[in-house]
């Protein structure tokens, strides 16, 4: 009897699971990586700590080098602790996360303000009356006012213009707009063309930040993020505009769906090995095919799967090869026997037996022409 083994089906489970595991966390991971350079990219833009080309830690280097107190702060509550401890600069980066009193709370608690990335807000509370002019088309432009801090400078790099209101315009750009801006302890200066790592060196830009920063000895360098915010969002979220019912249908239907997966993907357990009740030897299945074509009364049948058992036998002992046709079997055992080919192929091809005598002889040739076949190719195993 024979006994059907169960396939370790239990081992290839757990090994499909673990490779699902991998590749979500795979995804998770990227996902993360990508939101975190988001923000790193976002982060990098003239923050003091950084040294990306868009990071200004050259000039807040240059700056300690001066001898200047330079603070990182990166929270309201962090730069108006370091503003009151003694007078600083405030340079200030745009802040659309914080309101107008907020802003303006900043601006009053510093002994002086320098807006490097200046917004039409901004402007209106740090330098009133003033207002954005769009970029500069100069490559460098020279000051062209009495300003001290920028005839020490000299020419610098321009990016986006201002025009004054009350205040006094430094580096003309043309039809009325300047590069720097400046009123009493104030000043307005686009910093991403000015004052980040890769403009620095170039022009007077590092001796114009240098010179507008360390004025009083110390800096507080706000650093501002969405969140750290004193608006109330008055926008809806996608929550609240959301009906009630909408969350726990879309979790009924999450359950339904992983109740429906468990369903599918259910299992009864491992197979279970069957003992076979009897083994059919192949003599027997091959008397059951003969019984059935001469029930069928259908010789020819009979002697084509004769015939493709015997050329694959001379084709293995001729060394023809699995793709030899069955003329060319037929050719090569008659050249090997030196017969003639019409007879050989006779035996092997063309000959129809119509009745079962013409069957067995046909039968009792082909086992005579192997016999031959094989004598011929290993004549030693014939020797007595």
């Amino acid at each position: 009897m024979t006994t059907v083994q169960a396939p370790p089906r239990r081992g290839r489970a757990i090994a499909g699971w673990a490779a699902i595991a991998a590749v979500l966390l795979l995804v998770g991971l990227v996902g993360v990586t990508l939101s975190g350079a988001g923000q790193w990219s976002q982060r990098d833009v003239l923050d003091p700590e950084s040294a990306a080309p868009q990071g200004a830690r050259a000039l807040a280097t240059i700056l300690r080098d001066q001898g200047v107190d330079v603070t990182v702060a990166r929270d309201r509550g962090a730069a108006r602790a370091a503003l009151a401890q003694r007078p600083a600069t405030l340079v200030l980066s745009a802040a659309p996360a914080l309101s107008d009193g907020a802003l303006q709370e900043l601006v009053d608690a510093a002994a002086g303000v320098v807006l490097i990335e200046p917004r039409a807000r901004d402007l209106r509370i740090g330098l009133p009356g003033s207002v954005p002019a769009g970029g500069a088309g100069a490559a460098s432009v020279t000051p062209g006012c009495d300003l001290d801090a920028a005839r020490r400078s000299g020419s610098i790099t321009p990016g986006a213009g201002f025009r004054p209101g009350d205040a006094q315009g430094c580096y003309p750009l043309g039809d009325g707009a300047y590069a720097l801006l400046t009123s009493g302890t104030a000043a307005a200066i686009d910093g991403r063309a000015t004052l980040t790592n890769e403009h620095l060196a170039a022009e007077g830009n590092a001796a114009l930040g240098v010179n507008l920063l360390a004025a009083r000895g110390a800096v507080v360098w706000y650093v501002p993020s969405l969140s750290d915010t004193d608006l109330a969002s008055a926008t809806p979220s996608l929550g609240e505009l959301t009906p009630g019912w909408v969350t726990p249908a879309i979790v009924v239907l999450v359950a339904a769906a992983l109740a429906a997966a468990l369903w599918r993907g259910r299992r009864f357990g491992p197979l279970v090995a069957e003992r076979l009740p009897v083994t059919v030897r192949a003599s027997e299945t091959t008397e059951g095919r003969a019984r059935l074509y001469e029930a069928a009364r259908d010789p020819l049948h009979a002697a084509d799967q004769l015939r493709a058992g015997a050329l694959e036998r001379l084709g293995r002992a001729l060394a023809l090869g699995p793709t030899a046709a069955a003329p060319e079997i037929a050719d090569a055992a008659a050249d090997r026997l030196r017969a003639d080919r019409g007879v050989v192929r006779g035996i092997l091809l063309d000959d129809r037996p119509t009745t079962d005598a013409q069957l067995v002889a046909l039968s009792d040739r082909l086992r005579d022409l192997e016999n031959a076949v094989r004598a011929a190719v290993r004549p030693e195993r014939n020797r007595p």
